[in-house]
């Protein structure tokens, strides 16, 4: 796993190097399993994405449809409505600020990406590995953004009856291995892309525990690991804990990860991933000097 790691976005724009990134979560949606409805809207989710780059977010990822596990799918209309502001006033932010920090979109619809790019946003965030709508290839071959590569074997509404697998790593790595050719064949940057191996989605407890202590083995793809699994339904089926209680279970996991050398976090929490991922990485043998902006 890399030591720092590096991030190539739209326009030549390269983030880090760092030591790790920390995405935070801009829901602009009313149904989101965690925070639905508190961000809904545009200048409540903006000023949400700016107290997570206060907080120390790198990259701030904007949804407008929720994708947890049997949710309703929202017309390309609706989610535009939902992201196209937000991406706006957060990329105007950010350039004014002149901050080292990028907006995503959570999305796999084409459309929606597309016009979320032209807008300010530089990576997409796609559940699908462009299998939802074909038309992904042609936007990412064009602008060529970040791209967040993650395994889901079907959508929302169907991802979560009965999944099964034979190996899930190994079913997974082949996964990557496949859409990663078929990406830079359509002329993707290699760099641009990191990998998410879907916590949660189309996965039962016992998949997602399987991934999570074997993540290492991911490593054999040579790109940096982006999970997110920020008060995720594992925690309430591990240890009985309702939405609102996961925060400690998502920074002991956070930690254990950044360990094995997950390299980007996407969490609801910004403030409290920053705290747990600079004392890992302060403890990390073999680690480089850490810059931190106070002591440790």
């Amino acid at each position: 796993m890399q030591d720092r790691v590096l991030w190539n976005v739209t326009g030549g724009r390269v983030l880090g190097p760092a030591p790790f990134f920390v995405v935070g979560i801009v829901n602009a949606t009313p149904d989101s399993f965690y925070d639905g409805g508190r961000h809904d809207q545009t200048t409540d989710a903006v000023s949400h994405g700016i107290r997570l780059l206060q907080e120390g977010a790198m990259v701030l990822d904007v949804g407008g449809e929720s994708t947890r596990p049997y949710a309703e799918e929202v017309s390309a209309e609706d989610e535009l409505a939902r992201v196209i502001p937000v991406i706006q006033g957060l990329s105007a932010h950010i350039r004014a600020e002149g901050e080292e920090a990028a907006v995503s979109v959570d999305t796999y619809k084409a459309e929606v990406a597309a016009k979320a790019l032209e807008a300010g946003a530089c990576i997409v965030n796609d559940i699908s590995s462009c299998q939802f709508d074909p038309g992904m290839i042609d936007v990412l071959a064009q602008y060529k953004p970040g791209y967040v590569l993650m395994h889901s074997p079907g959508r929302p509404g169907q991802m979560q009856d009965s999944p099964r697998y034979d190996s899930v790593v190994d079913e997974i790595i082949a996964f990557f291995e496949k859409h990663i050719r078929i990406l830079t064949a359509a002329g993707l940057p290699e760099d641009n892309i990191v990998i998410d191996p879907g916590i949660g989605f189309g996965k039962t407890l016992e998949h997602n525990l399987q991934i999570l202590a074997s993540i290492e083995a991911f490593g054999v793809l040579g790109l940096p690991l982006f999970v997110g699994l920020s008060n995720k339904s594992m925690f309430g089926k591990l240890l009985g804990l309702e939405v609102g209680d996961r925060k400690n279970a998502t920074q002991a996991a956070i930690a254990v990860l950044a360990s094995r050398g997950v390299r980007v976090h996407r969490v609801h929490e910004v403030a409290l991933t920053m705290q747990t991922l600079t004392v890992a990485e302060a403890m990390r043998p073999g680690r480089r000097v850490l810059e931190t902006k106070g002591a440790l």
